[in-house]
C-alpha cells in the first residue's frame, strides 16, 4: 500500500485541512475530517492535479459521488502519486481486458469444439459404414463452422495474443485439436479422406466389383461405381462400358447399403434400354445375393405420366399419335389442314417450302459450301430448280424465287454491248429478264452499302458495272445481301417485275428440272422438331419473337420470321388438337410432373436417381432430373457422352451435359475413357474430328482392342453410279484375303460388316445379290447412322460420303432456325453432323470404309485427308490424283478448262482461287500409278 497526504507546513500557510490518500490495490481511499471515501482505480479520471508554485491542487473523485478537492500535497509528492495511480490504473485495465478476451475465447470454444465432436463423428460414421463423404455433407460442415465461429478470422486474432496463448496452455488437448481443424482446409481434407476410402475400396470390394458383370470392372469403371457424391457426371467414350457400369453403381449401393434397393431408380430414353437397365439389374445383382427387386428402371415418359398420376390423383393420357412416329403424320395432316383453310398459310408455306427451306450463311460466307458442278463448265457452285449452277447461295435463292413465281429469266447472260477486251471478258450480269428488259446485279454489299472486308477491289468492278449501265442505259435494278436477309430484296423484285408488265404466277408445283425443292415431309420434320425444344424450353410465341430481335446481325431474319409465322399457327393447331383429345404430349408431361415435384405436390421416395445416355437430355428431362434430386442426401449419377448426342431432332439439348453444374450445382466429373470396341487409329481419328468443335467435352480415349491394317480406308470413284459396283468389288476383296488367311474371321466364322448410310436410301447401295456372293464369310446390315447408336460391326462402310443434302454433312439437317428454340453454345459449324460422323466412324471393331465420288467429295473426307492422311484409293488399287487444296485446305482440286490449256483449281472457286498447272498433278498421278 502507497500513501500520499498533505503536509503541516502547507496545513499551517495555506490552512490546508489534513487528508490521506492509499492505494490498496484497485482502490485509491482518501482519509479527510474523518469521512473515508472510496475511487476505483478502472473509474474514468479517479484522480487529476494542478501543479502550483510549491503545492498541487488534487481532484479526488470517488466512485458514484461528486469529486472533491484537496490541496497542500509538495508538487514532486502529487506527480509521484499520479504516476503511480495511472501505472496501478493501466495494469489493472489490462488485467481486465486479459480476462475479457480469454472469456470470449472460452465462449468462442464451445461452439468450436461441438462442430469439431460432429464432424469427426460424422467421418468415423461414414468411414466405419464404407462411405463416400458427399459434396452435400461437406457443405453442410462449412456451414455448422460459420454458424459456430462465422470466418474464424475473430479467434485466430485471439490466439495471436500473448494472455490468450498462456491462457490456451491451460486448456483441455480437444481445444487444441479443435483450433488445427479451424485451420484446416477441410475441402482438401475430405478429397484426401475419399482418395483414400476409393484405394481402400478397390481393394475391400475386389471380389464384387470382379463378379458384379461379365468381365472385370476397369479401375475407370471401378472409381465411378465408388464415388458416391451428390452429383456425378460420367463422360462415357463409345464402347466403354456405360450400362455395366450403372448396373455396378445400383450393386454397390446396395452392397455397402448406402441406399436401399426401393429407394434407386434408373432412367433412360426408350423402352428398349429401360428394359434392358431392368433385366441387367436383376441378372446380374441376384446372384450376388443382392436384393435388386425393388430397383425401379423405367424411361423418363414412364416415369412422368406415374408422378402426375400421383400428384393429381388421375393419371393423364398422352397423345394417341406420339407412339412410333405417328406424331410426324399427325402433324403433317394439321398442316394439311392449315393449308386447306388458310390461304395465307398455304401461300406462306408453299413459299417457304420451295425457296426459302435453306439459310443463308454469314455475310461474307455466300462462295462457300459450293456443292454442285455444272455439266459443261465443270466449275462448282449451286444448283437451282431450274437446273443452272450459280456462283452464290444468294443468287440460287433469288433464282428459285424467279421460278416459284413463273418469271423467265436468263442467268449469266452476254451483256447486249461488247465489252470484252484483250485483257477482259465479255461482261455478264447475273439475271437478265427478256420480257422486261431488265438486267439483274446480286451484290455481296451490307446495310452500309459495303462488301466483306476480304473482298479485295469488289466495290471496283460494283462501280464498274453501275458506270456501264449509266453509259449505255440500259435498265438495272439491283439487290444486296442485306436486303435479301430482310426480304427487301423480293419486295423490290416484284415491284420492278410487275411495273414492267411481268406479272407473278406463284406455283410450288411447277416441275422443276434441278434441285429439287425440300419435301413436305422433312420440312414438317423440322417444324416437328422446333416444337420439341420450344415446349421443352417453355418458349412462347413472344419468347422466341424476342430472341429472333435479338439474333446476331447478319441473321436471315426475313426467312426465320416467316418461319415463326408458320409455327405459331402450327403450333395453334396442335395444342387445339391435344385439348380436343384430352391428351398431353411428351413435352407437358415432362413440365408438369417436374412442377409437381418442384412444389411438393408430389414427395419423390427416391435417393438414388441414375441417368442412362444423359447426352440426349432434353431441358424438360433435365428440370425433371434436378427436380428429382433436388432434396437433401439425394444422389445424382448420370452417364454419357456429348460426344454422341445426335438427337437434336428428337428434343435433345447438348447444353445440358455440357453446362451440367450450372444445372445441378457443385458436382464431380469423372471419365470412362478406355473402349473395348475401336482399335486406337480410330479412337485416334474419331477424337481429332469431333475435338473441333470446342464444345464438346474433351477426354483421352484409350484402346483395349488389337489394330487391323489399314484402320481406315478411303475409295474414289467417277460417279454415283459406280458406287454401289464399288462397294461390291470391296467386299470380293475382303473375302479374297479371308480365304487367302489374310484376314482373320469373325466370330462364328463371319465377318460382320455395317453399312450405315446417313439417310435410309442408302440401303440401296448394298450389292443386292451379296449373301449369295459373299455371305459364306460375310454377314452384312445396313442401318442409318442414327439406327447404328449402340451397335458395333468388324467393318463399317460408309457408302456415300460427298458434297449433297443427303450426305456428311447433311446440309438438311442443322437448320439455323432450330437455335432459337434453343440455348446458345452449340453454333459450330455442322456440329450435329459432324457428331453423327463420329458415331458412324466409332462403330467399327477393325476399319472404317469410305466410298467418295471424284470431284464431289464430302468436306469430311477432305478433312480426314488433310489431318488424319487418308489416301483415296480406285478400286483397282491405284492411289488417285486428289489432291486438297494447299492454300484453303477445305475443297480438292479439280480440273478445269482455261482459254489456252486445262488446269487444276479449287473446288470452292470463287471462294478460294488457287491454281495450279496440270503438269504438276499429272506428274503426281504418274509417279502414283
Amino acid at each position: 500500500m502507497v500513501q500520499w497526504a498533505s503536509t503541516r507546513v502547507a496545513q499551517f500557510f495555506i490552512k490546508s485541512p489534513a487528508w490521506e490518500i492509499s492505494l490498496r490495490d484497485a482502490t485509491l481511499v482518501l482519509v479527510k475530517d474523518g469521512q473515508t471515501s472510496v475511487a476505483v482505480i478502472i473509474d474514468p479520471d479517479p484522480l487529476s492535479i494542478k501543479a502550483g508554485i510549491f503545492w498541487s491542487s488534487v481532484t479526488f473523485r470517488p466512485t458514484g459521488r461528486d469529486a472533491i478537492h484537496l490541496d497542500g500535497i509538495p508538487n514532486a509528492s502529487a506527480k509521484d502519486m499520479f504516476a503511480k495511480v495511472q501505472s496501478a490504473r493501466n495494469k489493472q485495465l489490462a488485467l481486465i481486458k486479459a480476462k475479457l478476451k480469454c472469456e470470449r475465447f472460452d465462449a468462442l470454444a464451445v461452439p468450436l469444439v461441438a462442430w469439431y465432436r460432429k464432424v469427426v463423428a460424422a467421418i468415423h460414421a461414414y468411414d466405419k459404414a464404407r462411405w463416400w463423404i458427399p459434396g452435400e455433407v461437406l457443405q453442410q460442415w462449412l456451414t455448422m463452422k460459420n454458424e459456430a465461429v462465422g470466418n474464424g478470422t475473430e479467434l485466430e486474432r485471439l490466439l495471436i495474443d500473448a494472455d490468450v496463448s498462456q491462457h490456451l496452455k491451460a486448456q483441455s488437448e480437444e481445444v487444441g485439436t479443435a483450433l488445427a481443424w479451424l485451420k484446416k482446409d477441410l475441402p482438401k481434407h475430405v478429397n484426401a479422406l475419399n482418395d483414400l476410402h476409393l484405394k481402400r475400396e478397390l481393394i475391400e470390394c475386389r471380389d464384387f466389383l470382379d463378379q458384379v458383370e461379365k468381365s472385370p470392372l476397369t479401375d475407370e469403371q471401378a472409381k465411378s461405381v465408388i464415388c458416391f457424391d451428390n452429383r456425378v457426371l460420367v463422360v462415357a467414350s463409345a464402347g466403354s462400358g456405360k450400362t455395366s457400369t450403372m448396373v455396378a453403381k445400383a450393386g454397390y449401393a446396395l452392397h455397402r447399403k448406402v441406399v436401399s434397393p426401393e429407394r434407386i431408380l434408373l432412367l433412360a430414353f426408350n423402352k428398349e434400354a429401360a428394359k434392358e437397365l431392368q433385366h441387367r439389374v436383376h441378372e446380374r445383382l441376384h446372384p450376388l445375393g443382392l436384393a435388386s427387386e425393388g430397383i425401379v428402371a423405367r424411361t423418363f415418359h414412364k416415369f412422368g405420366l406415374d408422378v402426375i398420376g400421383h400428384a393429381t390423383g388421375r393419371k393423364p393420357s398422352l397423345a394417341s399419335w406420339l407412339e412410333g412416329g405417328r406424331d410426324l403424320e399427325h402433324l403433317a395432316s394439321l398442316i394439311d389442314g392449315l393449308k386447306d383453310s388458310n390461304p395465307l398459310f398455304r401461300t406462306r408455306w408453299d413459299l417457304f417450302r420451295v425457296v426459302l427451306s435453306r439459310d443463308l450463311p454469314k455475310f461474307g460466307k455466300e462462295f462457300d459450301g459450293a456443292e454442285d458442278r455444272d455439266r459443261h463448265t465443270r466449275k462448282y457452285g449451286f444448283r437451282t430448280l431450274r437446273d443452272e449452277v450459280v456462283k452464290s447461295h444468294g443468287e440460287r435463292m433469288i433464282a428459285d424465287w424467279l421460278f416459284y413465281n413463273g418469271v423467265d429469266y436468263q442467268y449469266e447472260p452476254d451483256y447486249v454491248y461488247q465489252t470484252a477486251d484483250a485483257a477482259h471478258r465479255q461482261y455478264q450480269p447475273d439475271f437478265f429478264y427478256p420480257a422486261a428488259d431488265l438486267y439483274h446485279e446480286h451484290f455481296a454489299l451490307d446495310d452500309n452499302g459495303q462488301p466483306p472486308a476480304e473482298f479485295k477491289d469488289y466495290m471496283q468492278g460494283v462501280e464498274w458495272k453501275r458506270g456501264l449501265h449509266k453509259r449505255y442505259r440500259t435498265a438495272l435494278v439491283e439487290t444486296t445481301s442485306a436486303q435479301l436477309r430482310t426480304g427487301a430484296a423480293f419486295q423490290m423484285l416484284e415491284k420492278e417485275l410487275t411495273a414492267r408488265g411481268i406479272k407473278l404466277d406463284p406455283n410450288p408445283d411447277r416441275p422443276a428440272e434441278g434441285r429439287k425443292p425440300i419435301e413436305h415431309a422433312e420440312l414438317v420434320r423440322l417444324f416437328r422438331t422446333f416444337l420439341t425444344h420450344a415446349k421443352s424450353n417453355d418458349l412462347t410465341d413472344a419468347d422466341l419473337r424476342k430472341r429472333l430481335r435479338d439474333s446476331q446481325a447478319g441473321a436471315f431474319v426475313y426467312r426465320h420470321e416467316m418461319f415463326l409465322e408458320l409455327f405459331e399457327d402450327i403450333r395453334s393447331a396442335w395444342e387445339t388438337s391435344l385439348r380436343q383429345s384430352g391428351s398431353i404430349d411428351f413435352e407437358d408431361m415432362l413440365n408438369m410432373a417436374a412442377e409437381h415435384l418442384e412444389t411438393g405436390r408430389w414427395k419423390s421416395p427416391y435417393d438414388l436417381v441414375m441417368v442412362d445416355e444423359f447426352q440426349d437430355a432434353s431441358r424438360a428431362r433435365a428440370t425433371l432430373t434436378r427436380a428429382l434430386v433436388s432434396r437433401p442426401n439425394g444422389f445424382l449419377f448420370a452417364v454419357g457422352d456429348d460426344w454422341q448426342s445426335i438427337n437434336r431432332f428428337a428434343g435433345a439439348d447438348l447444353s445440358v451435359m455440357t453446362g451440367f453444374e450450372a444445372w445441378f450445382g457443385k458436382s464431380i466429373t469423372l471419365k470412362l475413357e478406355r473402349t473395348f470396341r475401336c482399335p486406337q487409329s480410330i479412337c485416334d481419328v474419331s477424337s481429332k474430328f469431333i475435338l473441333k468443335n470446342p464444345v464438346q467435352l474433351p477426354k483421352a480415349v484409350k484402346s483395349a482392342q488389337a489394330e487391323h491394317v489399314p484402320s481406315l480406308q478411303g475409295y474414289q470413284v467417277d460417279d454415283d453410279g459406280k458406287l454401289q459396283t464399288a462397294i461390291g468389288m470391296w467386299m470380293a476383296q475382303l473375302c479374297r484375303k479371308i480365304v487367302a488367311g489374310e484376314v482373320a474371321p469373325g466370330k462364328k466364322g463371319k465377318l460382320s460388316v455395317f453399312v450405315l448410310g446417313r439417310y435410309n436410301r442408302d440401303n440401296q447401295l448394298i450389292p443386292e445379290d451379296w449373301q449369295a456372293r459373299f455371305g459364306r464369310h460375310l454377314e452384312v446390315k445396313f442401318s442409318s447412322v442414327h439406327g447404328s447408336k449402340g451397335l458395333e460391326a468388324d467393318y463399317v462402310i460408309l457408302p456415300r460420303v460427298v458434297r449433297s443434302r443427303s450426305s456428311f454433312p447433311s446440309m438438311q439437317a442443322d437448320d439455323p432456325v432450330v437455335q432459337l428454340a434453343m440455348p446458345s453454345g452449340d453454333s459450330y459449324l455442322y456440329s450435329e453432323e459432324r457428331r453423327l460422323f463420329y458415331v458412324a466412324l466409332t462403330r467399327a471393331r477393325r476399319s472404317v470404309v469410305l466410298f467418295t465420288v471424284d470431284g464431289n467429295i464430302s468436306p469430311f473426307v477432305v478433312e480426314l485427308m488433310t489431318e488424319a492422311k487418308l489416301e483415296l484409293e480406285r478400286m483397282d488399287g491405284r492411289k488417285t490424283a486428289t489432291k486438297v487444296c494447299p492454300v484453303c485446305k477445305e475443297g480438292t482440286l479439280v480440273k478445269r478448262k482455261g482459254p489456252y490449256s486445262e488446269f487444276w483449281g479449287c473446288g470452292r472457286f470463287p471462294r478460294c482461287k488457287h491454281t495450279e498447272k496440270m503438269a504438276v498433278q499429272a506428274a503426281l498421278s504418274d509417279a502414283m500409278s
